[in-house]
């Protein structure tokens, strides 16, 4: 052979060197096993069944890393959460890689139910960002390994700020673990990942670690689904949370006359106002009763026109109509008027005066149905 071809032949690969696999081309080394033979010959292309028992397994694994932390809540625990109680500034939650994807949801979650947390980067937090902690609050540390170089840095920096520490770390006896007030144990057996290292089971069991704190710490401070809807205007879930003043007729727009009032303006009231319905208020503001456009059908057909004319909104009125409070939950709104069979009801205040009128189309329009 010429030493051109040998020279084309190294170049092209056909030489004796080149069906050595090179270092981080991505070719197993002789010898090395993939995911799929990890898990008995489900590599390549195999039958939907295999691929559907992967998944089983994954699952499986994942379930049995969030149950093992059952037993091992305890004091430490309790502990945790006390700080987080007591916490006068905010919390702040770190991680790095996937733990930190896991610390954005906690803070989410803490969040959105009472308490004012949010999510600090510890590459960026050692960079320049670390005057968002302060000495009042409680931070919350993420890190499986418990050794995250970034994290431990963070570490030594908060020592000096003051601010409470707590790890969630799956090594009791790491770096971060030795570091923090408090340290909650998230280890796990092993990850679903055929390889047994891309982080799986060990970050679904710190999320659930996470929202088993935000859990029992909204309890305890006495979180309320009005104060939840608060949080959540925008969405399916801030419609289905919204309160009745958000969705009442009030002021002047609700219609309302006094009980002297006679029907000619009865009518005209429930005409401008287009809620087919008035209320019926004493001297002092306070409801008496409601008249409907259905309750003026019904003296037309049982008396003479000029009879009914001549009636006033006191002797033509529904007394005691339902009422409800503009606190009270605009879903629960709906089922009461569900349960009554009416299109309408009445807010009214603690002294019974009358606030507004929730109408059933208002409630359409929030598309809470």
């Amino acid at each position: 052979m010429s030493e051109r071809a040998t020279r084309a032949g190294d170049a092209t690969g056909a030489g004796p060197e080149a069906s050595a696999p090179r270092p981080g081309s991505g070719r197993p080394e002789p010898g090395s096993k993939d995911a799929g033979e990890r898990l008995g010959g489900l590599g390549g292309s195999k039958p939907a069944g295999q691929e559907l028992e992967l998944a089983r397994k994954v699952l499986r694994i994942e379930a049995a890393a969030i149950l093992g932390l059952v037993d091992r809540l305890g004091s430490d625990f309790s502990r945790a959460l006390q700080l987080l109680f007591e916490c006068r500034g905010r919390v702040i939650v770190t991680g790095m890689g996937k733990s930190g994807i896991i610390c954005r949801k906690i803070a989410a979650t803490l969040s959105s139910t009472g308490t004012s947390a949010f999510f600090l980067h510890p590459a960026e937090a050692i960079h320049g960002d670390l005057g968002a902690i302060r000495e009042d609050d409680v931070v919350l540390a993420l890190s499986h390994s418990g050794e995250t170089g970034e994290l431990i840095r963070l570490m030594e920096a908060i020592r000096r700020i003051g601010a409470k520490v707590i790890a969630i770390t799956g090594s009791a006896r790491s770096t971060l673990a030795k570091a923090a007030d408090v340290t909650l144990d998230c280890g796990v057996a092993e990850e679903a990942c055929p390889m047994n290292l891309v982080p799986t089971a060990s970050t679904t069991a710190a999320l659930a670690l996470g929202d088993a704190l935000a859990m029992c710490l909204l309890v305890r401070k006495g979180f309320r689904e009005e104060q939840f809807a608060a949080f959540h205007p925008g969405g399916k879930l801030g419609r289905k949370l919204m309160t009745v003043e958000g969705v009442m007729v009030g002021g002047d727009a609700a219609p309302r006359v006094r009980l002297s009032t006679l029907m000619p303006d009865v009518i005209h009231q429930m005409s401008s106002k287009r809620l087919g319905m008035t209320c019926v208020v004493d001297n002092d503001g306070r409801l008496a009763g409601v008249f409907t456009d259905g309750d003026l059908r019904r003296l037309m057909v049982s008396r003479p026109p000029n009879a009914v004319l001549a009636l006033t909104a006191g002797e033509a009125m529904t007394p005691r109509a339902q009422t409800i409070g503009r606190g009270m939950l605009a879903v629960e709104a709906l089922r009461i008027m569900e349960t009554h069979k009416i299109t309408s009801v009445v807010v009214v205040d603690r002294d019974g005066g009358v606030e507004g009128v929730v109408h059933l189309h208002d409630l359409w329009r929030t598309q809470m149905f």
